[in-house]
């Protein structure tokens, strides 16, 4: 991966478009300098997490694409001259921007939150928050499954009958399709719990925490 340049403490004011998009590299910038940039026109903020996590708590305005469904020609289709991406962390929203640093070449300036929507919230920048939802997202949920499964199943068969040990491995085997194909038959299970469930709004917002997109500047 090639290396990437960190921004802070710059007016954004100055910045040109242009200079950014000169580098194939995304930037990554502090959440003050996203605000700032979010305030100027042809900037959107894309929130890269998955639907849950969006519905569960968001930064207001962000559009969702999750990273497991976006393409560098998504994003340029959006029109925007500056595009800042956001997760939870800041490592999918990075390579959500590496994956669309080509669009500099087409004049479109590519951006990373650092630390993502906690260090956003950290920064004292807002969320909107929705206690409603579980905190705990469907992959979260999904991992803590096959983990307790895995355990359960090793353990029951060396105490029990070694037929157990058929349930890690069909975990195992779940996980290596999930791998090979991007879909998880049990997260899809799991995100169908009725605590999981998200809807598209047509308001674009997540007040109610019912919406799977965001609205974008």
């Amino acid at each position: 991966m090639s290396t990437v340049s960190t921004v802070t403490n710059m007016d954004t004011r100055t910045a040109q478009p242009s200079t950014s998009a000169t580098s194939a590299s995304p930037i990554e910038i502090d959440p003050s300098t996203a605000q700032k940039m979010l305030a100027e026109p042809g900037t959107i903020l894309i929130d890269v997490r998955e639907a849950d996590e969006h519905a569960r708590e968001r930064i207001v305005g962000a559009k969702l694409i999750p990273l497991s469904a976006l393409t560098a020609k998504e994003i340029a289709e959006l029109g925007a001259r500056r595009v800042v991406f956001h997760c939870k962390g800041g490592r999918r929203s990075l390579d959500a921007a590496t994956r669309c640093a080509i669009l500099a070449q087409r004049g479109i300036a590519i951006h990373s939150v650092v630390g993502g929507i906690e260090a956003w919230r950290s920064a004292g920048l807002g969320t909107e928050l929705n206690t409603a939802r579980p905190k705990m997202s469907v992959m979260q949920q999904t991992q803590l499954t096959i983990g307790a499964v895995v355990v359960a199943g090793t353990a029951l068969g060396f105490l029990v009958n070694p037929w157990f040990l058929a349930l890690p491995a069909f975990m195992g085997c779940g996980l290596i399709f999930a791998g090979a194909t991007g879909t998880c038959g049990l997260a899809s299970l799991i995100s169908m719990a009725p605590w999981n469930r998200v809807s598209t709004c047509s308001a674009g917002t997540c007040s109610t925490g019912t919406c799977s997109t965001g609205s974008s500047r």
